[in-house]
């Protein structure tokens, strides 16, 4: 079984990783004799890139404990709003004994952040969330580990991502404005078009950041795997069942290590050349590069399994039947109609240079969203953005988010 010689091959590695952490530092440490051997650095840097190598990768922290508002320096908490089997709801809560500053962030409108579940943590969007905090009061989908949830929960649907998006958003108020990043753009835009069906308030504003709305425009090699391979080649090459050491022994899933796997497989020159850089500025004692490096490879390495059911599904709906653009797909027997979204105002982001969610494919929602009045329906393309550069680093910061940021305060009434 593939998972339990990954698992194996995992354990059987992580002695050395620890090997080579500490040789590291042996040959760094500014107190020990061998620090002043000669290669002693390069020794270092070459033991520390094989420990980053064949270490595990735990899920990473927010982090986030404080932001600054203007001049002030507000103080952040991670609250735990809601949990589900496979989910948390996060709220990252802002104090502050400012009396101004505190009546501007009351009046700031609330936003919902729908993670992707899509192999990363919802730390990915550590940066996102860092920023939105400045003007907005903000939740996260925290999505859990599929591998540590027991078979007692049952299996986790497609369905049943839109049921718990549907939930957040009833138990967020419907002055809220969601903001879905790649992934969840598909089932987000399900869950408020089914509420519009069915007559419930939807939220102020939805804003889809590189989702495959339509994959079939400009497909990526992403698109093209998942849309030239029939839906047995992936149950048959890339679902396993978690092994009995795991919470959820016995669960059917895409295991993360296989996401993790294609994801390097997708630009392999690009890692390597990334990596012998850190084995440089190592040498050279360039801190600031070198922190960057493991900052990044941290988070890119920490993996997640996702239940085989919603990920097959997620394959058929999106990537091959097209149900969402097709106007068949059904829901639980309700058809997702977007066309009934009224009140909720569009925006839609696309980075220039996206190689996973290609150029066309989220502004399609606007071809769905006919019952939104042109007035409330915008489009922005970001230049030089990659996929990552549309919610996180600089173009993030300065180009992405402005524009949302007016947007959401626009939509407010």
């Amino acid at each position: 079984m593939l998972y339990q010689l990954y698992e194996s091959q995992r354990a059987l590695l992580s002695p050395f990783a620890e090997f080579a952490s500490a040789t590291s530092k042996l040959y760094s440490h500014p107190l020990s004799p061998f620090n002043h051997a000669p290669g002693s650095q390069r020794l270092s840097a070459g033991f520390d890139l094989l420990h980053r190598l064949t270490k595990e990768y735990e899920k990473p922290q927010f982090g986030i404990t404080s932001i600054q508002v203007g001049e002030t320096d507000v103080a952040v908490q991670e609250q735990v709003i809601k949990t589900q089997p496979f989910c948390r709801l996060l709220r990252f809560k802002r104090y502050t004994d400012n009396s101004q500053v505190l009546d501007t962030m009351r009046a700031q409108p609330a936003v919902l952040v729908v993670a992707p579940l899509s192999g990363h943590h919802s730390t990915l969007l550590r940066d996102t969330v860092r920023t939105l905090l400045k003007d907005h009061k903000v939740y996260i989908t925290d999505w859990v580990d599929a591998r540590m949830v027991s078979m007692a929960h049952g299996d986790f649907h497609l369905d049943d991502y839109i049921a718990y998006v549907q939930d957040f958003i009833r138990l967020i108020g419907p002055d809220v404005n969601v903001i879905s990043v790649c992934q969840p753009t598909v089932p987000v835009l399900a869950a408020i078009s089914l509420m519009a069906s069915a007559g419930e308030a939807t939220p102020r504003t939805m804003v889809m950041m590189g989702g495959p709305i339509d994959a079939r425009k400009s497909p990526t090699a992403v698109n093209n795997l998942a849309m030239n391979r029939p839906l047995d080649w992936f149950e048959q090459n890339v679902i396993y069942r978690v092994p009995q050491n795991f919470e959820g022994a016995g669960r059917r899933v895409y295991p993360g290590f296989m996401q993790h796997t294609g994801f390097v497989a997708m630009n392999p020159d690009r890692h390597a050349s990334s990596h012998w850089d850190y084995f440089l500025d190592l040498v050279r004692g360039d801190d600031d590069s070198a922190d960057a490096h493991r900052q990044f490879y941290d988070e890119y390495n920490a993996v997640l399994d996702m239940d085989a059911h919603y990920y097959l599904e997620t394959i058929q709906t999106v990537f091959q039947d097209f149900s969402l653009v097709n106007g068949t797909w059904n829901v639980k027997g309700q058809l997702v109609r977007p066309q009934d979204i009224t009140t909720t105002a569009l925006l839609t982001v696309e980075g220039e240079l996206d190689d996973i969610s290609g150029a066309g494919q989220t502004r399609a929602a606007h071809d769905l969203c006919t019952g939104i009045p042109a007035t409330r329906r915008e489009h922005y393309d970001v230049i030089g953005a990659g996929h990552y550069g549309i919610f996180s680093g600089r173009r993030w910061r300065e180009m992405a988010y402005p524009e949302i940021r007016k947007f959401i305060v626009t939509h407010q009434k």
